[in-house]
């Protein structure tokens, strides 16, 4: 029975979300097309959503946490995982994996064995396991967070948990930042972010950017574990799916106010300044400290 379920999804996988409704919470994989789109090749994190077709990833430059009012107190990072603006698409990333590639496919997965999706790692299910294999993780480990990896010192790939606060609690509207189609989420406070449209990555092809935007959560989708849970949206709407593991997607990084402040855990509110300097620098998150008021 899994194997016809598998073969099913696969096929709904190609139609998914088509009839879904603004701000759908999704319960088939979301959709991509392979190759064609506007974003082929690597869109290595330009201003404008350009970039390199060298398959390497870059740095993440100008980074700034911004305080959304969320009921947690989470901070987003206002760019994605290498780009150097926020409308820039940044680096594509596998489920799991810390570094940008060519080609996002089975046989590229870092966690797969053999060019087919049997794992050695993230795996609840023995139908899915390389051998039998099976652990009862469900979360990225810090070692395969592309946040953690390329910012460090707090910062993550964010649950499936907080993009559903992000959707609940902040408003979002399709919109464009310098020519880039995207979401602009604004918070209860009045601070905002930008998600462009990036699209996805599939086999050697890139999807829909532009019209499409899609982003990882750190969390597996235990009932199906060829899948992690994550973020996408169109012009129209907006919805919690879930998505290969093998394929690329950005990443928006999250942290706490915390983790900037040496572990302290009193705060009264979550208002900060940013300053030229502070004891909170570090490699690549550059001239921010949160000051709590």
């Amino acid at each position: 029975m899994k194997k016809v379920f598998s073969i099913l999804m696969v096929a709904l996988a190609m139609t998914a979300m088509v009839a879904c409704g603004d701000d759908d919470t999704s319960t088939t994989p979301a959709n991509t097309v392979n190759g064609g789109g506007n974003g082929g090749g690597n869109e290595g994190g330009g201003g404008n959503g350009g970039g390199n077709d060298d398959c390497v990833g870059t740095a993440t430059e100008g980074l700034v946490w911004v305080d959304l009012g969320l009921p947690s107190g989470l901070l987003w990072a206002d760019r994605n995982i290498g780009a150097n603006a926020p409308e820039g698409y940044g680096n594509y990333y596998a489920w799991g994996e810390t570094a940008q590639k060519c080609a996002y496919d089975w046989s590229t997965y870092g966690f797969a064995n053999g060019g087919r999706a049997l794992f050695s790692k993230y795996c609840s299910d023995t139908y899915y396991g390389y051998e039998g294999y099976t652990d009862t993780l469900t979360t990225l480990e810090a070692a395969d967070d592309a946040a953690v990896q390329a910012i460090g010192s707090g910062a993550r790939t964010p649950t499936r948990e907080e993009w559903a606060e992000l959707w609940e609690y902040a408003a979002s509207e399709w919109t464009t930042e310098n020519g880039i189609g995207g979401r602009r989420i604004t918070g209860s406070n009045g601070n905002s972010i930008f998600l462009p449209a990036a699209g996805s990555r599939l086999e050697a092809g890139g999807a829909d950017a532009g019209d499409l935007g899609g982003y990882w959560s750190s969390t597996l989708r235990e009932a199906t574990p060829i899948y992690a849970e994550c973020f996408f949206f169109f012009p129209d709407r907006q919805n919690l799916t879930y998505y290969y593991r093998s394929g690329g997607l950005p990443v928006r990084a999250v942290r706490t106010v915390q983790d900037c402040m040496g572990g302290k855990t009193k705060c009264t509110n979550r208002e900060y300044i940013f300053a030229e300097k502070s004891a909170c620098y570090e490699s690549g998150v550059k001239n921010e400290m949160y000051i709590l008021l």
